[in-house]
This record gives structure tokens, C-alpha cells and sequence, in this order.
């Protein structure tokens, strides 16, 4: 088998090209539509405005190109070569020795284009963006003496004390079986009134439970005109007003980051003895992704030829996508089974793709139709 790209190559693909590239759109226009709805509870809370959750919503775009494009490009792939099949293109292309190997091949290819496409993004555009629309809900909603970024972690100002946080979650409250908000390895930087520092407070972590905040294994040096005195003590209340919700929705989530800065939080934590599943599950999907694009779409492709024999299409594009959503429930399932029994989500990962490119495999041999 030649394998230099033929003018059959160029077609297919291209006609394949077409038609997801259109089901992505209608697909990502749908799902900002309902993400801008789902924002109306927001308008109205502190300064956040419709402008704001239009805002949002756009920035969030990159995010939901990169979500959406598997299923865009299953469902893109059938509808291009049900298209061909329809037209006995298909058959055409057949019946002058072109091998079912060699089309989905063609495919493939065609498809590989966009996904290094969203590799890129979701490394770059995505998490950058993100960020943005998440500091501009947090910023709009959450109005007070107070302000946030993401550099060095989490950074908040409360009046004349600044807030500095490596990182943070929340944790379930068994007792009340409401949410706490834990932020670790925090530092209070508190100036005078002439801007000077008077005191640096560094805690191992600290926890909003009940409306209070409470500090541990604090750390606290005051700075005089010409001495430093040092206090430790091993659990404090913090008399704060600020708030839990606006910095939790100012923390960065797995979602957010690229896959440099997953690794490095997941480092932090495990020497830190912090609970790291959420992190390592974003960033071994990131690494499995193209591997899932390329199997969810080989293993949809015999549906579409199956067409050329027997059955509608509407029924063969029926059963692709049945087929699609089987794949992304089986890999969602073996992702929450890793965090769940602690095994390597490098194995969650691998076996729902190895799984679908062997059913690809037994499909092709046995010529379904």
C-alpha cells in the first residue's frame, strides 16, 4: 500500500474536514448558549452584569472547543463518509481497490490536523483564557476590598493584609455535609500605615469552617524599627471578613492549567502529603487525549461502512454515536475507578482506547453491514 497521500486521500478527507468542522460549530454555538442561560442566576450578584456573563462565556470558548471536539469528531466522520456512502462514492472508491484500511486511514489523517490543533490549544489558549473568565466572574461577583490573582498562586487583599496562597480545595464537612475551604502553605502580609510590613505570618494551612477562619502551625514575625520577634503557636483563629466562596472561585482548577503546571502541583502536593487524584486525573487525560480522538473515531468508522450494504444511515450514524457516547461513559468510569481504588491513571486511561481500536479491529474483519 502506497503511502503517499492520493487525490482519494485528499477527498475523503477533506470531505470529512467539512462536515466536522460544522458539527463542531453547531455543537460549540449550543453548548454557549446554554452555558450564557445557565449565567442568568449570576446577573445581578455585585457588579456582575449581562456584558460580564457574555464575557465569560467567550472566554470559556477555547475550553469547550477542546471538550466538545471528540464527540464533533465522530459524529463529523460519519456524517462525511455517510455522505459518500449516499453519493456511492464509497462503493466507487471500493470497487477501484481502495482498501476500507486505506479510507479510514485517509480519515485519520484528516482528523489528526485538528487534533494537534487542540493538543495546542488546551496547552496554551485554553487554560490562559479560562483563567480569565474565571478572575472576571470572581472580580465581578465577589466586590469588596479585595482583589485576586493567579501569580504565585492564589493572592487576595483584605484592607491593609495580603493573602497569599500556594494552593487550596474544599473538602467535604461530614458532620453538616457542607463544603470547607482549605488553603495550605498561606502567608498574611500585613503593612502599617505608612505601607511599611509590619508583620509576615506564614501557616501550614488555613480553614474556613462554620463562617470562622482558623490558622495552623503558624508562624508570625513582627518587624519593629530595629528588632524582629518571632511567635509560633500551634493553632489561632484569624478574625477575617473575607470571602470563602470568593476565593474558592478565585483558586486554580485542574481544568485551568496546562500540563506543565498540573505536573508541578502534582509534585507540591505528594510532598506535601496533599491529596493529588483531581490533578494527576486532568493530566493524563491531557496526555491520552489524541490517542482518544484518534481510537473514538477508528472504531466509529465501520458503522459507516456498514451503510453501503444494508440499513439507513440515519440507523448507522445512530449506532456510531451510541457507540461514541459508550466509549466516553467507559473511559469516565475507569477514571472515577482510579481515583476511587488509587490504581495508575495511565492504566484508566490506556485500556478504554485499546478496547475500542480491538472492537474497531473485529468489526472491520468481519465486514459489518
Amino acid at each position: 500500500m502506497r503511502l503517499t497521500p492520493r487525490i482519494h486521500d485528499l477527498y475523503v478527507g477533506r470531505t470529512v474536514l467539512a462536515t466536522v468542522l460544522l458539527v463542531w460549530l453547531v455543537l460549540l454555538g449550543l453548548d454557549a448558549i446554554l452555558a450564557l442561560s445557565g449565567e442568568a442566576k449570576n446577573i445581578g450578584t455585585g457588579s456582575y452584569t449581562f456584558g460580564h456573563a457574555v464575557a465569560w462565556t467567550a472566554y470559556t470558548l477555547p475550553r469547550r472547543a477542546y471538550t466538545l471536539f471528540p464527540m464533533a469528531a465522530v459524529i463529523g466522520a460519519l456524517m462525511g463518509l455517510g455522505q459518500l456512502a449516499a453519493t456511492s462514492e464509497l462503493t466507487a472508491l471500493r470497487a477501484v481497490g481502495v482498501s476500507r484500511r486505506r479510507i479510514a486511514g485517509s480519515v485519520a489523517i484528516a482528523l489528526s490536523l485538528l487534533t494537534v490543533l487542540m493538543v495546542v490549544n488546551g496547552e496554551t489558549l485554553s487554560p490562559w483564557a479560562q483563567n480569565r473568565a474565571d478572575l472576571l466572574k470572581t472580580s465581578a461577583k465577589y466586590e469588596a476590598d479585595m482583589t485576586m490573582a493567579r501569580y504565585s498562586g492564589l493572592w487576595a487583599r483584605e484592607g491593609n493584609t495580603f493573602l497569599n496562597a500556594q494552593s487550596g480545595e474544599e473538602q467535604l464537612d461530614e458532620k453538616t455535609g457542607g463544603s470547607n475551604l482549605v488553603l495550605h502553605d498561606v502567608r498574611l502580609y500585613t503593612l502599617d500605615a505608612e505601607g511599611r510590613l509590619a508583620t509576615l505570618t506564614h501557616a501550614t494551612s488555613a480553614r474556613h469552617s462554620d463562617g470562622r477562619w482558623t490558622l495552623e502551625k503558624v508562624r508570625r514575625d513582627t518587624f519593629g524599627e530595629r528588632s524582629v520577634t518571632r511567635q509560633t503557636v500551634a493553632s489561632e483563629p484569624w478574625d477575617s471578613k473575607l470571602d470563602a466562596a470568593a476565593l474558592a472561585s478565585g483558586l486554580a482548577k485542574p481544568r485551568s492549567l496546562s500540563a506543565a503546571e498540573l505536573k508541578t502541583s502534582i509534585d507540591y502536593r505528594k510532598r506535601n502529603g496533599l491529596d493529588a487524584r483531581d490533578y494527576e486525573d486532568t493530566y493524563w487525560s491531557r496526555w491520552f487525549y489524541p490517542l482518544n480522538v484518534l481510537a473514538l473515531c477508528l472504531a466509529a468508522v465501520p458503522f459507516a461502512f456498514g451503510s453501503l450494504r444494508s440499513g439507513g444511515m440515519g440507523k448507522r450514524l445512530f449506532l456510531g454515536m451510541l457507540f461514541a457516547l459508550g466509549f466516553l461513559l467507559l473511559q469516565m468510569f475507569f477514571g472515577r475507578m482510579a481515583g476511587a481504588l488509587k490504581f495508575d491513571y495511565r492504566i484508566a486511561y490506556a485500556l478504554p482506547p485499546i478496547l475500542m481500536l480491538a472492537i474497531s479491529a473485529w468489526l472491520s474483519r468481519r465486514r459489518v453491514g
